[in-house]
């Protein structure tokens, strides 16, 4: 039998860009290619309809691999990302029980406010919890936030899970001050300090908080929210290295809480600039190590676009949201229930939430792969364009 040593495309002469657009205005019959088939984003800048190896030839990003500085692959070598919960409960030991309940149908990270905050309530809490596995997020009323680090870490180190611990203490001192325009009532560097400092033994712990999905469900668009999280983000380095801490102590406890909109495309772009973008800032500090340029995100489905008339469309709406950031390689992701916009979630709902993540890591494999929308010509240009976007927004913010 004769070799076949013939490569298909070979019988297909090469097309150049100038011959596809001759060809699309000929088909336009006279009609403007730019009304037609360009679209013009609420990000700032134009999207065509097709793009090829040239439109990304000189982009230095498709050079880098997962895990290698400036992060726009992702932060590290695998995809799997922590399926979170947030917890509904009046007391710890409601909330202990959830938890373990939750943990035992998927959820592998989940989150809680706590009311009473006492090591008691602590322990309760985490009764039974695997801390080595579990990705613990807790928040509380601004006062006792250092209180509760201090709680936090003392149980952490006596379960001898310091070195293995993942976690948060959501500390958001400007959250009053961008809601509800009264200032806040801890003083953010002093309480900071203080937290970082605390906070020493257990090298998991986030400590500083970037909630810029309070953006998303405002109804920014995705450019202003990657805008406004990185310039936050900046804050706090900012403040924090001129109050005589380290860039690395500073970068490595800041934990960004970013939204997901519906623009499946964009969003996914999003969380790759923003891993671009945030490396190069924290780089400017000069860390010891690049590994502080590392963004650490959790990533939470939209409210904002949520609908009470048919609520089982939340449902299509969440999906594609969390496939975006899945795909983009976030740390972990909230996927808000159905029923939110009308009543407490019960049982149903929260159950749905989590099994739509679960659908996406074992049924599509998702977590198998790492940053799969690399090299592609129309990911990669938005990425970067949106990117350049949120950074005149940056700039804006910070000579302002």
């Amino acid at each position: 039998m004769a070799e076949h040593n013939e490569k298909l495309f070979d019988m297909f002469p090469p097309v150049s860009s100038e011959e596809w657009r001759a060809k699309v205005d000929v088909d336009l019959k006279g009609v403007p290619f730019e009304k037609k088939l360009v679209w013009r984003t609420n990000e700032g800048f134009n999207v065509n309809p097709m793009y090829r190896r040239e439109d990304i030839a000189d982009f230095t990003t498709t050079d880098s691999l997962p895990g290698e500085f400036p992060y726009v692959r992702g932060t590290r070598a695998d995809n799997d990302w922590q399926i979170r919960q947030e917890i509904i409960a009046d007391n710890a030991a409601d909330a202990n029980a959830r938890v373990l309940e939750v943990l035992g149908k998927g959820a592998t990270s989940f989150g809680w406010h706590m009311r009473e905050v006492t090591p008691e309530a602590v322990a309760t809490l985490l009764a039974g919890v695997d801390l080595a596995k579990v990705e613990v997020n807790l928040s509380c009323c601004m006062r006792k936030v250092v209180e509760l680090t201090q709680i936090l870490v003392e149980y952490v180190v006596s379960a001898g899970a310091a070195d293995t611990f993942r976690g948060s203490v959501k500390f958001n001192p400007w959250k009053r001050e961008l809601k509800h325009g009264t200032k806040t009532p801890l003083d953010p560097v002093a309480t900071a300090t203080a937290l970082l400092k605390i906070a020493e033994p257990v090298k998991g712990l986030r400590l500083l908080s970037v909630d810029s999905a309070m953006f998303t469900n405002g109804g920014a668009y995705i450019y202003q929210e990657l805008g406004y999280a990185l310039s936050w983000g900046a804050q706090w380095m900012t403040l924090l290295t001129d109050a005589g801490l380290s860039a690395d102590a500073v970068a490595s406890r800041i934990k960004f809480n970013m939204g997901i909109s519906t623009n499946y495309f964009m969003e996914l772009a999003k969380f790759r600039a923003a891993r671009l973008l945030w490396a190069q800032i924290v780089e400017q500090y000069k860390p010891a190590s690049l590994d502080a340029c590392k963004m650490m995100v959790h990533a939470t489905t939209s409210r904002y676009n949520q609908t009470v008339y048919d609520a089982h469309v939340n449902l299509l709406r969440s999906q594609t949201e969390a496939m975006s950031a899945a795909l983009a390689g976030v740390d972990s992701i909230t996927v808000t229930p159905f029923d939110t916009p009308y009543k407490t979630p019960d049982d149903f709902s929260e159950r749905i939430a989590r099994n739509q993540q679960l659908l996406l890591k074992e049924e599509s494999h998702l977590d198998k792969v790492v940053d799969p929308a690399g090299g592609s010509y129309y990911v990669e240009t938005l990425t970067l364009s949106l990117a350049n976007e949120a950074w005149k927004l940056f700039l804006a913010v910070e000579a302002d």
